[in-house]
């Protein structure tokens, strides 16, 4: 998957073949792993969210560190209770 969008990159002129090389070997599986987890169109952080509603459609959408302690609570600078976190995923229909 990184090589595709590698190649759409450079097709799309927003990344010389030269900036492409050399080819990930060590790191890529971390990556792929974080590029997968972070979708390009919500690269966004705890820090960026206002409300525990965006916090917790933060993390369904695949932001996995939004609750990097693993309580169940997603931006705890923002969402205080794991019954309010809980509430708002029944409302938006995240599992």
């Amino acid at each position: 998957m990184l090589r595709m969008m590698l190649a759409a990159m450079i097709s799309a002129g927003a990344l010389s073949p030269a900036m492409a090389a050399p080819p990930m070997t060590r790191f890529e599986p971390a990556l792929m792993e974080r590029l997968q987890a972070t979708p390009v169109a919500s690269r966004r952080t705890c820090k960026s969210v206002s409300s525990c509603e965006e916090a917790v459609a933060l993390w369904c959408g695949g932001y996995r560190r939004a609750d990097g302690d693993g309580d169940g609570i997603p931006c705890e600078n923002v969402c205080s209770s794991k019954a309010d976190v809980d509430r708002i995923k029944a409302e938006i229909g995240c599992d």
